[in-house]
């Protein structure tokens, strides 16, 4: 089990707002500008600028709600929009919403200006728990996800559990498969503990979030770019990405946390075949997985998956590079694998078949 630090600018609850007030009173900012998109204007943002008085100075710029917002067509309009507002380096960009919204705005401020200061303020379980912490920030380049981006250290990340108040059941579990992620790769007893959480309630105890949370940013603070030990949080991503962009083609589309809940359970597969994960481990931590995250109905054919997986960008030429379990909540990535070795795991695991 990774030992957690201590938190480093993340600040929870009505601390977080008392932090934003404070910090901005300290700097002198000649704009300050507030990324949305329309849900999360209406339900977040409307109801939390009353509580935070310098965010009255603030000018909102709205996107369109969807991954479909994460394109080089929307930064471009973004950086347009700062251009004719004149945004200089001294402005502060603020990102309020879900993990589309805090990529696409991490990427905004990063490159705007060659950076401005910006502060994640993520609205979805998502984001909380996993795409607003950890400085990545990125869009998406024709079928493949985050192909292009940058690595940006917000000032402030700021949790607020009321947003999740305003979430459908779907992004619940959506983010709770990364916080499951978390889990496998670094710590099993939070694996079932997350895994228990009665989420028909939509509620996730605060001292689970912060675990989580805990959990990522120690791996972050090993690692800051992704050179070694960060690259186990791509746990379920290789072929969760691949799932993602699939099923984006059709009336079937999987929101992140599923895809990435799919392909954990092809890792838990691939670890006992190749890595000696215990059977009875991985067939515990699959059934969980199993009840909440269903395959869809409409297979997709290892034909076109493929492509999409030998394009991940974790792989080194020809290599698919996936990572994978020796233990329940340890991780060890660049293992390199045969397609033809995933291509069997994926059909073990769509049909139900026992590890």
């Amino acid at each position: 089990m990774i030992q957690p630090p201590e938190f480093k600018n993340i600040y929870f609850a009505q601390a977080a707002d008392v932090w934003l007030q404070e910090w901005a009173e300290s700097q002198s900012f000649s704009q300050v500008f507030v990324l949305c998109d329309q849900h999360t204007y209406r339900h977040c943002f409307q109801a939390w600028r009353p509580n935070v008085p310098f965010l009255a100075r603030a000018q909102v710029l709205l996107i369109p709600p969807g991954e479909a917002s994460k394109s080089s067509h929307q930064l471009r309009l973004l950086w347009s929009a700062l251009s004719q507002a004149g945004a200089d380096r001294h402005s502060l960009l603020i990102n309020v919403g879900g993990g589309v919204t805090t990529d696409l705005g991490g990427l905004v401020a990063a490159t705007y200006m060659r950076g401005i200061p910006f502060v994640q303020v993520p609205t979805s379980l998502l984001a909380m728990a996993d795409a607003a912490v950890g400085g990545k920030t990125g869009i998406n380049h024709g079928e493949a996800k985050n192909r292009v981006g940058a690595f940006a250290t917000p000032a402030a990340v700021l949790i607020r559990p009321s947003f999740l108040e305003t979430l459908p059941p779907a992004e619940w579990y959506s983010g709770r498969a990364e916080m499951l992620k978390h889990g496998l790769m670094a710590d099993a007893a939070h694996f079932h503990a997350v895994a228990a959480v009665d989420f028909e309630q939509r509620r996730m105890p605060l001292e689970l979030l912060r675990h989580t949370l805990a959990l990522k940013q120690a791996v972050v603070a090993q690692d800051p770019r992704e050179q070694g030990p960060r690259k186990k949080l791509n746990l379920g991503h290789t072929l969760g990405h691949a799932l993602e962009s699939f099923y984006a083609r059709t009336e079937q589309p999987l929101r992140h946390g599923h895809a990435v809940a799919l392909g954990l359970q092809v890792a838990l597969a691939l670890s006992v075949t190749h890595l000696g994960l215990p059977p009875e481990e991985a067939q515990e931590a699959l059934q969980r997985l199993r009840a909440d995250y269903p395959w869809p109905a409409l297979p997709a054919p290892w034909a076109a998956l493929e492509p999409l997986l030998r394009g991940d960008k974790k792989n080194k030429g020809t290599e698919i590079r996936m990572v994978l379990l020796p233990h329940l909540g340890e991780a060890q990535p660049d293992i390199s694998l045969p397609a033809s070795a995933l291509q069997t795991a994926l059909e073990q695991v769509r049909a139900g078949h026992a590890l």
